[in-house]
């Protein structure tokens, strides 16, 4: 399967007291079918979230999706795949509008 190929970094800038921490940043490469970037865009304009929230949340939502996807059979997903698939249904529809009720979820 053809992939965007990713590297991500995560350094660990400082502790829940705001003291900092010197440990060796955690940083790997990974594939996605997904233009991560494109995703990141796409959120925030949303408006869901702040700029620096809707980073980390297609970022770490792209992450997980795609090792779901990848590791499909795994009993761990089992119970879970079919909400997160709900899930992705309702955000691919959009933000809710101020004063809207959000949409019913589909029922099987």
């Amino acid at each position: 399967m053809k992939q965007h190929r990713y590297r991500i970094t995560v350094d660990h800038l400082q502790d829940p007291g705001g003291n900092p921490v010197t440990r060796a940043p955690l940083t790997f490469e990974v594939g996605n079918h997904d233009d991560i970037f494109a995703i990141v865009e796409r959120m925030r304009g949303r408006g869901d979230f702040d700029p620096e929230t809707a980073i980390a949340f297609a970022v770490g939502l792209k992450l997980f999706s795609e090792t779901m996807l990848e590791h499909r059979d795994h009993p761990l997903f089992t119970e879970f795949r079919p909400h997160f698939q709900q899930f992705m249904k309702h955000l691919k529809r959009g933000p809710v509008q101020p004063g809207e009720a959000p949409a019913e979820p589909d029922t099987p």
